[in-house]
């Protein structure tokens, strides 16, 4: 059995590709079953584990069985410690032997950010140039570049409730490249943004309707669990729903789950998820001027088949 590291990973991936490779597993028969989600009671901050497992069809012609093993332990910033830690176990579809054993924090953040570039590709206008990246953690550097490699990205704004951080992770991002600058008013940076990316654990609204002009598209990828909400009721109303599943999205992400709870909207609200836009039931932005919201809480069959993609490119 292989181990696959980060580097080996990176190496291995680029948004575009991986942003193809994700569509065709959407349109394939691949198994996945609803993530096995628990929590850990912790003195400094409660964490979560997550088991993700999924498998290929059986008319596969190279079949694979994977599952992803994740921790999210909140207090870990006070320790100079990741919050996500994880790995992933590639099997063989066929003998059910073990093939690779990979990164699964690397391999998480990456096809997240994928999952969101290929949402934007039916939800984002085609001319979006200006982005907010609200929270600078591990997954806002990978959105940041999926976003620019599928979207004619200009202008980067990165907000971080620590500032100091979001001109850290700015910093770095420049020297790559990327036209990042970090800023301090989120609100502004909001009103003239065309794609809000925000990958943050808060529970709280970050994100107000009243911010948005027409025809942004929000990208919600943090506040995973229902407790959590990144957006408030007035941006849920405004905007046409999407989500990568709806089993994940509807029931665990608060953004969608509480006004859901709270009769704000029915789940029939929201339009379409990944399997509905790449088999083409349903054509995502309806007009220049709508607002659209892609809510992902992230699924196994993201994760198998990014896993299969770096094996292909490694084994």
């Amino acid at each position: 059995m292989k181990i696959i590291s980060a580097a080996e990973i990176d190496a291995a991936l680029d948004p575009v590709t991986l942003a193809d490779a994700l569509a065709d597993a959407f349109r394939a028969e691949i198994v996945a079953p609803v993530r096995h989600h628990h929590d850990i009671d912790r003195p400094d901050a409660n964490a979560t584990l997550l088991l993700m497992p999924a498998w290929t069809g059986a008319d596969a012609s190279s079949p694979f069985v994977g599952t992803k093993i994740v921790t999210v332990y909140p207090g870990n910033g006070a320790k100079d410690l990741p919050a996500v830690m994880g790995t992933y176990l590639l099997l063989d579809g066929a003998t059910g032997a073990p093939l690779a054993a990979m990164d699964g924090a690397r391999l998480t953040v990456w096809r997240t950010a994928a999952a969101s570039a290929l949402a934007a590709r039916y939800c984002a206008r085609p001319d979006a140039s200006k982005m907010v990246m609200v929270g600078a953690g591990a997954l806002a550097p990978f959105l940041i570049k999926a976003h620019c490699a599928t979207s004619p990205i200009k202008e980067v704004a990165l907000w971080n409730h620590r500032p100091a951080r979001a001109e850290a992770v700015a910093a770095e991002l420049r020297k790559e490249g990327y036209p990042v600058r970090a800023v301090e008013n989120l609100e502004a940076a909001i009103r003239e943004a065309d794609i809000i990316s925000s990958a943050t654990l808060s529970s709280e609204p970050l994100i107000h309707g009243a911010w948005l002009k027409p025809g942004a598209h929000l990208d919600c990828v943090g506040a995973f669990k229902p407790s959590m909400r990144e957006t408030d009721d007035e941006a849920i109303k405004s905007a046409s729903l999407f989500c990568d599943t709806r089993g994940g999205a509807l029931k665990e992400g608060g953004d969608y789950a509480q006004p859901l709870a709270s009769g704000l909207i029915r789940e029939s609200d929201v339009k379409a998820d990944l399997y509905d836009l790449t088999r083409g039931k349903h054509r995502g932005r309806a007009s220049p001027t709508e607002i659209t919201m892609f809510k992902s809480v992230g699924a196994a069959i993201e994760d198998l088949a990014a896993a299969m993609l770096v094996w292909k490119r490694l084994g």
